[in-house]
């Protein structure tokens, strides 16, 4: 099974997240954000990861905090049910609509942080929810997961149809990305022999 158990802790959050890879997208999450919530339930069910998320943040500021180090805790979960990434397929992508939105999301598992992110949303708030913290997600997620992420949404009116294209297209590219290889023979997919 590659699963993960991180706990993280700060004067800002305590987090526990848990992950199975090899999942069916059965998830259990309550970060204080309810549409973090939302987004990483999408990650879970689309992704079909066993997704457990937890946390403790100070909202009461606001939800910066909570956001940014969900997507690092997270990104250290991949980072530890992947191990040395024998046998992985490493790359995935999707594209995913939701109504007049349509998102591309492209990972690499390749030990390389790069966040490449172009989307224009269309307003600042989803409910009480800032945009701008998606990026922040994304970048913790990547800063601990060791990937190279490029994220674009290619077209969109309404910002919550904007941003679930994205959390979506992010979970089918995980799935795709993390999924073993039966022809790898367990190597590692790297002319490197090491990612």
């Amino acid at each position: 099974m590659r699963t993960a158990d991180i706990t993280r802790n700060t004067n800002e959050t305590r987090i526990r997240v848990s992950i199975n890879l090899d999942g069916t997208g059965r998830q259990t999450i309550n970060t204080g954000v309810p549409f973090l919530d939302h987004m990483l339930d999408q990650i879970a069910r689309h992704g079909m990861i066993d997704l457990d998320v937890h946390c403790d943040g100070d909202t009461h500021i606001d939800d910066h905090h909570t956001v940014e180090d969900v997507g690092i805790a997270l990104g250290q979960a991949f980072a530890a049910a992947v191990g040395n990434k024998a046998g992985l397929i490493r790359y995935g992508h999707s594209y995913v609509p939701l109504d007049e939105a349509l998102s591309r999301v492209v990972i690499d598992f390749s030990g390389r942080p790069g966040l490449f992110y172009q989307v224009p949303f269309t307003r600042a708030l989803i409910g009480r929810f800032d945009v701008d913290l998606a990026r922040e997600f994304f970048q913790g997620f990547v800063n601990h997961a060791l990937v190279t992420l490029h994220i674009d949404n290619l077209k969109g009116e309404n910002a919550h149809h904007q941003c679930e294209t994205i959390f979506k297209a992010f979970g089918r590219a995980l799935r795709m990305a993390t999924e073993v290889d039966s022809r790898a023979n367990g190597a590692v997919p790297s002319t490197k022999g090491v990612l």
